[in-house]
């Protein structure tokens, strides 16, 4: 008999609940403005911490409006994966080890060395 309740039904797909009663969290409009004039608008819960600068989705870095400046930290530089691996190899040993596999993955294959 219960079977039938379901029947028609995409289990896992929609919820038997209704949002009816239900009272989202309290938010906040906050706009930031690029160098060219381009402005943003972005919803943050009222007791997030609002950051000073945000990336628009064109990529260009916009800062809050009626907002300061923020002051540039002692951030350390992004350290990428290709600057972590000159720390610890020269780019001659690189080479010497990209010859390396190539040479074990053309002998797998079976070709010849000079090919």
């Amino acid at each position: 008999m219960s079977d039938r309740s379901l029947r028609g039904m995409r289990l896992g797909a929609q919820s038997m609940e209704s949002e009816a009663g239900v009272e989202p969290a309290p938010r906040q409009q906050v706009r930031y403005r690029c160098e060219d004039g381009e402005e943003v608008a972005v919803w943050f819960s009222t007791e997030a911490d609002v950051p000073a600068t945000w990336t628009t989705k064109t990529g260009k870095e916009a800062l809050l409006v009626n907002g300061e400046k923020p002051e540039p930290g002692n951030e350390k530089p992004v350290r990428t994966h290709w600057d972590m691996l000159l720390e610890r190899r020269s780019v001659e040993e690189l080479e010497e080890a990209l010859k390396g596999q190539l040479a074990k993955l053309r002998e797998r294959r079976g070709e010849t060395a000079g090919a």
